[in-house]
């Protein structure tokens, strides 16, 4: 048995990677379990982060089922694809809910890629070219994708496709320079997936360090993160030399903090070669992951933020498992 304890509140710095997956949603009884529907909707978002939290709907979830998206991994990060409703225990404030509705399905992702052409990157820039690549090769082929570029500022390098070949062509004729304004590439990013194809989604990030350029700040994303639907993840390669700048030094702290919020995750590979293949298996995580559905027992549109907490039990006798998940919802008033 394992699972990975976040913070209540289930983004990035470093090579790395974030996606970020609608996370909690509605669904009506069929047969025992649940039937899926779409997940909540979002008020528009505004120019201005301040304009954004002044308007933005919060997660919505209703009082009849609450969709819980779940990743499991072993110790390798290696994503476990063979487990059932059996293998999950999920409480509520404490207290074990029924499972309802269980779903391992490969279902497409709408998906936004944001990468770090900084200057920073101009030795790495093929490595970030060839891990696109590896994500690409092990998403589902109905997925579909927008790209987004960012240096001193981000700029969407190409809209809505599902053309992978078009997005690399694009990367391949970008050349690296300037500064590193990731956190305003977060908030772009954001943004665009409110009007997804897709209740699933994924914001992709590739970067090689921290953040100097943004008009917003670590906690202003961060807050953007918890109190959205959005699952992030990130893989991360940092520089070990002495000579970092505060940003580049904090990197790997401010990953963890924006994944964890998000009921991701944060890893970190050891060699610049290791990162298409850190792509790939996150690529194939995202295929496999679980959604649980349950009933709360009592909270009937309290407006209170109301604690998840799953535990996953593998076959006999195998290696604990990992699991990453939202660690909450606002229960709003329908």
């Amino acid at each position: 048995m394992g699972e990975t304890q976040l913070g209540l509140s289930p983004i990035v710095l470093g090579i790395s990677l974030v996606f970020s997956i609608a996370s909690l949603g509605h669904a009506q009884a069929n047969q025992g379990f649940e039937k899926n529907l779409p997940c909540a909707s979002f008020a528009s978002w505004s120019d201005s982060l301040a304009e954004h939290r002044s308007t933005r709907d919060t997660i919505r979830v209703s009082s009849d089922l609450v969709l819980v998206p779940v990743s499991v991994t072993d110790a390798l990060n290696h994503p476990q694809t063979n487990l059932g409703p059996q293998n999950f225990t999920l409480y509520e404030e404490n207290q074990v809910q029924d499972i309802r509705y269980f779903s391992a399905e490969d279902g497409p992702i709408s998906i936004g890629l944001l990468l770090d052409v900084s200057g920073s990157m101009h030795d790495k820039i093929d490595v970030e070219r060839a891990a696109v690549d590896e994500f690409f090769k092990n998403a589902n082929p109905e997925d579909d994708y927008f790209a987004i570029t960012f240096n001193d500022r981000p700029r969407v390098l190409s809209d809505v496709t599902q053309s992978m070949t078009g997005i690399e062509s694009e990367l391949g004729l970008t050349q690296p320079k300037g500064f590193t304004a990731l956190l305003d590439a977060v908030y772009l990013g954001v943004e665009k997936l409110a009007n997804a194809k897709y209740s699933r989604r994924a914001l992709v990030i590739i970067s090689d360090g921290g953040d100097n350029a943004s008009r917003y700040k670590l906690k202003e994303i961060r807050n953007l993160v918890a109190e959205s639907d959005v699952m992030v993840y990130a893989v991360g390669l940092f520089d070990t030399g002495p000579f970092k700048s505060f940003e580049e030094a904090m990197g790997r702290r401010w990953l963890s903090m924006i994944t964890d919020v998000s009921g991701g995750r944060t890893e970190t590979v050891q060699t610049l070669g290791g990162l298409p293949e850190a792509c790939a298996r996150l690529s194939r995580e995202l295929r496999s992951q679980y959604v649980l559905g349950y009933r709360p027992h009592d909270n009937a549109g309290d407006g209170k933020w109301h604690k998840i907490k799953i535990r996953v039990f593998g076959p006999s006798n195998s290696d604990p498992l990992r699991s990453y998940y939202r660690k909450g919802y606002y229960a709003l008033p329908q």
